[in-house]
């Protein structure tokens, strides 16, 4: 079983920080893509940022320049570290990864995390 599980959530002011981090655990055999997302109430799911597993990144342009992800391959681990925080960044932060599981017969897949949610408020 792979699981994915987000941390890091919390209530900040606005121009505050925040590392959300997600660790994928379970029978792994490799991590490609890891990416983050957000759902805000009443609004549908988006793309915040992703980073493949040579490591490149793509931002949504909103976030560009205030938010940073990375990974630890060897920690099967991604984090996403938000400054300068606005209101309109809350949400609940998904953690999303494409796992080949062992047996590697059983193909890639897309794990979600449950989520953690960023409140941005004074």
């Amino acid at each position: 079983q792979v699981q994915l599980v987000e941390s890091g959530g919390g209530l900040v002011q606005p121009g505050g920080s925040l590392r959300l981090s997600c660790a994928a655990s379970g029978n792994i055999f490799l991590i490609s893509t890891m990416t983050w997302y957000r759902q805000a109430p009443g609004k549908q799911r988006e793309l915040v940022a992703s980073i493949t597993g040579i490591s490149t990144t793509n931002y949504r342009d909103s976030v560009k320049g205030r938010f940073t992800i990375s990974r630890d391959n060897a920690k099967n681990m991604a984090y996403l570290q938000m400054n300068s925080l606005r209101p309109e960044n809350t949400a609940v932060y998904y953690c999303n990864a494409r796992i080949r599981p062992i047996p590697i017969t059983l193909g890639d897949h897309d794990y979600w995390g449950q989520g953690t949610q960023v409140t941005v408020s004074s």
